[in-house]
């Protein structure tokens, strides 16, 4: 077997990530290099990949845009491109486009966790109340 094919492999995906400063830089954020060909890019800058060569549940992968940094979260993939990523539908939304109606939010992102979380407010009285210590005397 020859190591030929192996450097060849290598040098492509040093190149397709952006070559040695790219690549170092999309190591430290993902701690893996990856080439594939581009199969489309949504509205928030996220590009997705696909290479038949890995396995079926590493082939396809999303790059996430430059501006969230080091702060990605799955959270941030629109719905029509997660369905493709997780395998529920060979074709992309490039090729098929998904349906669209007046009534369907934009998508957004989990905000769990920051100061823009989702806090339901209550009006009714609560059923059960914390214990209160009894006051020292």
């Amino acid at each position: 077997m020859s190591v030929l094919p192996k450097f060849r492999t290598f040098f492509k995906i040093i190149k397709e990530n952006g070559g040695v400063v790219g690549s170092f830089l999309k190591l430290y954020r993902t701690e893996e290099l990856k080439d594939g060909t581009l199969v489309g890019q949504d509205k928030y800058g996220h590009k997705y990949y696909e290479n038949k060569r890995y396995f079926i549940a590493r082939s396809r992968w999303v790059d996430y845009a430059d501006d969230v940094g080091m702060d990605y979260d799955g959270s941030q993939v629109p719905p029509e491109w997660h369905r493709w990523l997780h395998y529920m539908t060979d074709d992309p939304p490039t090729k098929v486009p998904p349906v669209t109606r007046k009534y369907i939010l934009d998508h957004i992102e989990n905000r769990t966790g920051t100061h823009e979380q989702y806090v339901p407010y209550s009006t009714t009285k609560p059923k059960v109340h914390a214990w209160q210590s009894p006051r020292a005397n």
